[in-house]
């Protein structure tokens, strides 16, 4: 609110969304307990615009449930309507005129969505109303829409490192006066390794469901049972007590070896050293600076080497900061994109795990029971495969939108769209991240159980990744063959005996009938 505001004493109604669960949320941090209402709703609308695994809607519902519970503790006013309150209206929007109308307010104060979709409703909505709208920037990310543009403008290519080492520089994290700590700016090179037999991995800590959040479980499962997704076990924080506990014991426990393994796959294991702490995160339960902090105290305390504490804190203040700059400042328009003009139908067995190839099947039964996947797995296989099938990305992209539980678009978009579909046509990433079987058998165990033969690269035992890569890149020749990074790839196939080459297609196209 404006110092008028305060002198005026005007009350204000302050809406809090379902990812800004925290007491340092802009609106929040703005407001006057003693004299505005806080409203937090749960709607059809938005737990229905995509099918949403049902553990992501029963984390959502249970944690701003406790939120609020812990608002209205500290003397907070707050208006909470649940998704059964037989007079919801089933929108964000109504539900601000239903509490208008009871308690007339001078304006409605949000901090900015994180979904281009529902920050352009709410301003529709204000305009239409002719309400007074104050929408302020979300302050929990280090970077502003300003600030990206300004670093953005003028320059050829958006790459993320650069960008990175500004966020370093900004934040101090693992700074050495102005040089970086160790010397380099990244550790990468370090973070390769295939996991190996004989590793102890953590879980990540298991919370029990109170009474509030059993009490969500049978809500979600009586009104999204046809979602996608196993609710039951259910096992994550809904608090900001138990998202620190979280963390601390992903520092004390998974850190030291993250780094190493960070893009290994392991057959039945499902978390390997990662922190499973996105979800808190883009919730708000965390705050994605005080994870920083932790993460470089626990490498200035020894108790994590440099290469995992620079590669985490990369994927926080680099690559997730960076991707929402990339969002907003090609929004709207970014998820309808398709350089590659992809247009084939999503499988079936991105829903149903019903596949025999083991590495797709392990991404997808684990997305179903977890609401969670690490990074190479979305990438590499689930991702890859959709790219070298030439499936729809816009598909693609609801899809992950749905069925993570860390899934917002502005993260979400960029890493399907640019990252794992190459459909921005290199406006995020400098090459398709396309690759055979060979790279999942190298960073995996997946392959050896599998019943298709990773070192058959044609015919009705091959490993599907196989054929489809080569196919992939001559069926998008023109658009690809500029591109430095894959020059290689094409003198290859251009080497390639006439006979072998059509072997590969032939094999390429049986697969892609079969879906």
């Amino acid at each position: 609110m404006t110092s008028s505001d305060e002198q005026t004493g005007e009350r204000s109604l302050i809406l809090i969304l379902g990812d800004q669960l925290s007491r340092n949320i802009a609106a929040l941090k703005r407001a006057d307990p003693d004299r505005d209402i806080v409203l937090m709703a749960e709607v059809a609308e938005e737990a229905g615009y995509v099918q949403h695994h049902k553990k992501k809607i029963a984390f959502l519902f249970s944690a701003m449930r406790h939120f609020a519970t812990e608002l209205k503790e500290d003397g907070w006013q707050v208006h909470y309507v649940r998704l059964d309150d037989p007079d919801n209206s089933g929108s964000l929007t109504g539900e601000i005129d239903r509490l208008r109308a009871a308690h007339p307010v001078a304006r409605v104060v949000v901090t900015e969505p994180g979904e281009y979709r529902l920050k352009s409703a709410l301003q529709d909505w204000a305009e239409a109303s002719d309400v007074p709208l104050e929408m302020l920037q979300d302050s929990r990310f280090l970077c502003s829409h300003e600030r990206f543009g300004e670093w953005a403008e003028g320059r050829k290519q958006l790459r993320m490192e650069y960008f990175y080492r500004e966020m370093r520089r900004e934040t101090g994290l693992l700074m050495d006066g102005d040089e970086p700590e160790g010397g380099k700016w990244n550790f990468d090179h370090e973070n390769r390794k295939p996991a190996e037999d004989g590793l102890t991995l953590p879980e990540p800590p298991q919370t029990s469901p109170d009474e509030i959040t059993e009490e969500v479980l049978d809500l979600v499962e009586s009104q999204f049972g046809d979602h996608f997704g196993t609710l039951r076990p259910f096992w994550f924080a809904v608090t900001r007590e138990d998202a620190l506990a979280s963390l601390e014991r992903f520092a004390a426990e998974a850190l030291p070896h993250f780094g190493d393994y960070q893009d290994a796959m392991l057959e039945g294991e499902r978390f390997l050293y990662h922190s499973v702490l996105s979800h808190y995160i883009n919730a708000g339960l965390l705050e994605p600076l005080e994870v920083c902090r932790r993460v470089e105290r626990a490498y200035y305390e020894g108790d994590a080497p440099l290469n995992a504490a620079e590669g985490f804190i990369r994927q926080i203040i680099g690559w997730r900061e960076y991707v929402r700059g990339i969002y907003w400042r090609n929004m709207p328009g970014y998820t309808e994109q398709n350089f590659l003009e992809a247009t084939r139908p999503l499988p079936g067995f991105y829903w149903t795990a019903d596949t025999d190839m083991a590495c797709v099947a392990a991404a997808v039964s684990q997305t179903r029971d977890e609401a969670y996947a690490h990074h190479i797995q979305r990438l590499m296989v689930t991702g890859n495969f959709a790219m070298l099938a030439g499936i729809d990305p816009h598909q693609v992209h609801e899809w992950y939108l749905a069925v993570y539980a860390d899934a917002y678009e502005w993260v979400e978009a960029p890493n399907v769209i640019g990252m794992s579909q190459y459909a921005d046509g290199g406006l995020l990433g400098s090459k398709p991240y396309a690759a055979s079987g060979n790279y999942i058998n190298k960073m995996s165990d997946h392959c050896a159980g599998c019943r298709y033969s990773v070192t058959k690269k044609t015919g009705e035992d091959a490993c599907p990744f196989n054929p489809l890569y080569w196919d992939f890149l001559v069926r998008n020749r023109d658009k690809l063959r500029n591109n430095p990074r894959l020059k290689r790839a094409y003198s290859t196939w251009d080497r390639m005996p006439e006979p072998r080459q059509e072997e590969y297609l032939d094999s390429a196209r049986k697969v892609l009938d079969q879906l």
